[in-house]
């Protein structure tokens, strides 16, 4: 045999048996994710003002995803993608302040039950509010306890500075940044267990860089030739890598870097209006389907397992949950069927090949089916008109193929349209056990309308970061609180 496929060999075994070790083991997870993030906003990137010297160091020590999509263009639904592997669709999460399902099954829910201890911090915003983040209520019955979280320090929404926050129903203020604050409480958390015989898995999701932007003094000094509103948003992301220098230099002080597999990326694409632009030279902006929309910075870091690199691979955050299924050997049934995502467990160490499952995104009317290097997507389903891309040769959606390559086009957009009815189905509740969904959904509504609130209001009316949604006209409130996601 040749030295260099015998070289290959070998040195694949040695790589599965490094990734089977670090299994039994059962690693520590954590996830950690943006807030409105753009595909072009770090440092490894050049970005031209912005530097991130702590993802870049995260980068340069794991598996940097250079095609990695968020599961949806707006957050409640990509977060439903992570919990449940499924497209957003499939679980009654088709745009911000959606309520997830109790009828799906989560990954905290699946991790708890194989032993690992559950801890949720940050932005929630699958309980039906829309509206900033205020702090999740005791009794509220899609709080991430719900959902398989045993602790959790979590807000309705976006949060920024000094902010009210819930410690499983317990109303506390904090002081400081939003993403210093977050990481410090996730921290407690995993000091608290990481010592015991069980692991933990801890989602963090910050409110950074969402609007209303208010950065520390400090955090963007370095910006003070941008305008007001692009300095703060700069300022909100430099606060965001500090805070992810600090969960990894723990990660080691404690010990357990080596084998804690923490997971980054943005739950949608970069906004529009923000200079320098933050979408890395994409077409579209959050709440679209072109790449701008839905591809976000992704990086993994599992050093037992990982050897640095980047990949080119397409995948999504509905691959998370079955990558770790696959990884802790978790039975097929911790998922709802069909999931729309796949393992990623090859991928980590040595690269897949092209991609056989394609990603599907669906947001009102646009929609995209990712094939590989190719891409369909649309601006509005109703029309049936739709437009193909080569994003190998054309990452930024310059050049439409439907017409050179019909026999491509029609295969792609056959797949998606028989996806598309399915996604219909399941969001009809074909998937769960009794054919239907049980309880209903529940309508979506600001959470300073609903009754549950109302003893608060008083006292939270001349906050900085509620004045306008309390102080205005109801009317006038409900229509700002539907466009703020």
């Amino acid at each position: 045999m040749p030295m260099k496929p015998l070289f290959l060999i070998l040195t694949s075994i040695l790589l599965a048996t490094t990734l089977a070790r670090a299994a039994e083991k059962r690693p520590n997870i954590i996830f950690v994710m943006a807030d409105d993030m753009g595909w072009g906003q770090t440092g490894y990137r050049g970005h031209p003002v912005l530097k991130t010297p702590n993802l870049d160091a995260m980068a340069a020590n794991g598996l940097r995803f250079d095609r990695f999509y968020a599961g949806s263009p707006v957050c409640s639904p990509t977060r439903a993608s992570v919990l449940t592997g499924r497209s957003p669709d499939r679980t009654g999460v088709l745009t911000h302040g959606d309520a997830l399902r109790r009828q799906e099954k989560t990954i905290a829910q699946a991790l708890k039950t194989a032993g690992y201890v559950t801890g949720h911090f940050g932005k929630w915003h699958l309980n039906g509010y829309r509206g900033p983040g205020a702090p999740i209520l005791r009794d509220d019955p899609m709080s991430p306890g719900t959902f398989g979280f045993d602790e959790w320090v979590s807000v309705t929404n976006f949060y920024d500075q000094n902010p009210l926050m819930s410690r499983q129903g317990e109303i506390t203020e904090f002081k400081g940044d939003s993403s210093d604050i977050v990481v410090d409480e996730a921290l407690k958390f995993i000091e608290k267990h990481c010592a015991g015989d069980q692991p933990v898995f801890t989602v963090i999701w910050y409110g950074t860089p969402h609007s209303p932007f208010r950065a520390l003094p400090e955090d963007k000094a370095a910006f003070a030739a941008l305008d007001a509103a692009s300095a703060d948003h700069y300022g909100e992301l430099v606060a965001l890598d500090r805070s992810v220098g600090v969960l990894r230099a723990k990660l080691r002080e404690w010990g357990i870097a080596d084998n804690t597999l923490v997971m980054f990326n943005s739950d949608n694409g970069g906004l529009p209006k923000i200079q320098p632009e933050t979408v890395g030279g994409l077409r579209g902006f959050k709440g679209t389907t072109f790449e701008g929309g839905i591809r976000v910075p992704a990086i993994m870091e599992w050093p037992a397992v990982i050897q640095p690199r980047v990949t080119s691979y397409p995948a999504c955050t509905m691959d998370l949950f079955p990558t770790v299924a696959d990884i802790l050997g978790l039975p097929r049934e911790v998922m709802v069927q069909p999931v729309d995502g796949k393992s990623l467990k090859p991928l980590l160490t040595q690269e897949m090949g092209p991609r056989q499952q394609a990603l599907p995104f669906r947001y009102g009317s646009k929609a995209a089916w990712v094939d590989d290097d190719y891409k369909l997507v649309t601006e509005d389903l109703k029309k049936d008109q739709f437009m193909l891309y080569d994003l190998k040769q054309d990452p930024q959606e310059t050049h439409d193929l439907s017409a050179e390559t019909p026999e491509r086009f029609a295969a792609m957009k056959a797949a998606f349209l028989k996806w598309n009815e399915a996604a219909d189905a399941s969001f009809a509740g074909k998937d769960y056990p009794e054919g239907r969904v049980s309880p209903p959904d529940p309508e979506s509504l600001a959470w300073y309308e609903s009754e549950a609130y109302r003893p608060y209001i008083e006292g939270w009316k001349n906050r900085w970061e509620y004045q306008s949604y309390l102080n205005g006209s109801p009317k006038g409130k409900g229509k700002k609180a539907k466009k703020e996601d």
